[in-house]
């Protein structure tokens, strides 16, 4: 397994921007992972003080008040929103953190962008690549040879057969199916159950077995 970009050597403390449900996912991961002698969240929610043991700081804003002890990960499951904060980070020099939970599997040869989060029971096979600030959430398949671009999310228990190329920033529903040899093109969401069987050319929302793009999606 490779890690991809220049952020390879973190910082032992990690600040997770975004205190609720995905950011504690990964606040869960990092500590299984057990590299980082600290973590705390920011979180524009000023209420909240503590999350799993672990304080809150300060709010998403003051992020780069944080760049020279920090290594971050933004907890934010919005494509478009995780990619703004990240690529901010990055441009201020930032230290862009990859998580990996204990429990996936990783093949041979593949490749894992900055800021990607692989949770539990997570599976990558052999050839693949992942970009940067991707997700593939838990008990997600992932087969030989995929191209995952940037900035996408692979929902919790969806399977993607080998040789797929999947666009950047799109989203991949709860228990989603890709057939092989397919390509997804970017910015397109893919309902939960949703079974893809031929190439999506057009961005948009498309849902059913197989999938259709909805008329107003």
């Amino acid at each position: 397994m490779e890690m991809r970009g220049k952020n390879k050597f973190m910082k032992n403390k990690l600040l997770i921007i975004g205190a609720s449900g995905h950011g504690k996912v990964l606040a869960d991961i990092a500590k299984k992972m057990n590299q980082w002698k600290s973590i705390a969240f920011l979180d524009d929610d000023t209420s909240k003080k503590e999350v799993l043991d672990l304080e809150v700081i300060g709010t998403i804003n003051e992020a780069f008040e944080h760049v020279h002890r920090y290594s971050f990960i933004v907890g934010i499951g919005n494509n478009e929103i995780r990619k703004h904060i990240q690529e901010e980070i990055n441009c201020e020099n930032g230290e862009i953190a990859t998580l990996i939970h204990p429990s996936a599997c990783i093949g041979e040869e593949v490749v894992i962008g900055i800021g990607t989060v692989i949770m539990a029971n997570a599976v990558i096979n052999s050839g693949t690549k992942i970009g940067n600030g991707c997700i593939i959430n838990t008990a997600a398949t992932v087969d030989h040879d995929n191209i995952i671009n940037d900035y996408v999310h692979v929902s919790p228990g969806a399977h993607l057969a080998g040789n797929v190329q999947i666009g950047s920033e799109s989203w991949l529903g709860i228990g989603s199916i890709v057939n092989n040899n397919i390509s997804i093109i970017a910015n397109t969401l893919i309902g939960a159950g949703g079974t893809v069987v031929k190439d999506i050319k057009k961005s948009g929302t498309y849902v059913g077995v197989p999938v259709r793009r909805l008329k107003n999606g």
